[in-house]
């Protein structure tokens, strides 16, 4: 492997989403819409996690971080999007790119491992109740979200540094909409077997492993709630984690639709409109999907505006007594 000349290559340019002029504005529109909701949702989402009481356990601990993730997720490509949209010449520096790859591997190897100590915490809550404050601990719940992090960062810190130093000396245009593994090897001079089957095989393991995760657990989970003689009692135990299932399935599938098709049915347009939900609209759905259907978070949201409307009216009074004197 060779070093990349750095100094014939400071720059690539992306092709982004269209070359059709007449659709950059439009589309500039929807994905400011959808990256405005993205960051709106999950701050909110991270706000109630943090300061409602009722919500200060485990569970809604890691859909906290959850949000958190999904909003750097969303950040590390949304904004080069939108100003692509609006650029004629959709260029990004050699080391914005790197830090962009950087940030978008971090992001999604850690989504991929808090979903599955979400997955966890729901199985030891469901399968083990008289067992889960011991062994979802407050320690144990900050090394399930530490853990994901770190590993998130240094899987991404290696792809980084087999992917860029690798040569690049000619096309330097990557047909994409932000800077991934695949077109950008597919600019390089160099060999880049040993670099792809490494990101494969190591993406594939995360893939797998973390699946293997939310699978077992939730199949022990809902083999617990069918034991269940009520139909009330399992509707209620299915609600605490219905939502995870769906955030999980959704995240999964796209994932899968991505990385585990066959070779011969890749193609970068398809590539790209999976690439733009799983980047922009997922995150956007999420706050939606556990919060739509959790009652507790529509409860503690409810909570929060009636404060917030309540100190409105106190504050619009007190200003209104104050002009009379």
């Amino acid at each position: 492997m060779t070093e990349g000349n750095h100094s014939q290559l400071n720059e690539f340019i992306l092709t982004g989403l269209t070359n059709l002029p007449e659709l950059q504005i439009p589309l500039f529109v929807v994905f400011l819409l959808i990256y405005c909701t993205t960051v709106v949702g999950n701050l909110g989402l991270i706000f109630l996690t943090r300061t409602d009481s009722r919500l200060q356990t485990p569970m809604y601990f890691f859909l906290g971080h959850l949000a958190l993730v999904d909003v750097g997720h969303s950040t590390s490509v949304g904004p080069q999007v939108l100003v692509n949209l609006l650029e004629e010449r959709k260029s990004i520096s050699f080391y914005h790119c790197a830090v962009q790859f950087c940030c978008f591997i971090t992001f999604i190897v850690t989504e991929l491992f808090l979903l599955s100590a979400m997955a966890y915490d729901r199985y030891v809550a469901i399968c083990n109740p008289l067992l889960y404050k011991l062994i979802i601990s407050e320690k144990v719940c900050t090394l399930l979200v530490v853990i994901p992090y770190i590993y998130g960062l240094a899987i991404a810190l290696f792809f980084v540094v087999f992917t860029f130093r690798l040569s690049f000396c000619g096309n330097k245009v990557i047909d994409h909409f932000y800077c991934d593994s695949l077109p950008i090897l597919k600019l390089s001079c160099s060999d880049t077997h040993v670099v792809e089957y490494f990101i494969l095989g190591v993406s594939t393991f995360n893939l797998i492993f973390s699946l293997l995760i939310v699978l077992v657990s939730y199949i022990s989970v809902i083999s617990t709630i069918l034991k269940i003689r009520s139909a009330q009692g399992r509707r209620k135990v299915f609600s605490t984690c219905g939502s995870h299932l769906v955030g999980m399935t959704v995240f999964y599938g796209t994932l899968i639709f991505m990385y585990l098709r066959p070779p011969a049915s890749h193609s970068f347009e398809k590539d790209k409109m999976a690439s733009v939900f799983y980047t922009q609209v997922l995150p956007m759905l999420n706050p939606l999907i556990y919060s739509l259907r959790n009652r507790e978070v529509k409860e503690a949201l409810e909570r929060t505006l009636t404060a917030c409307w309540i100190h409105f009216k106190y504050l619009k009074s007190g200003n209104l007594f104050n002009k009379t004197l």
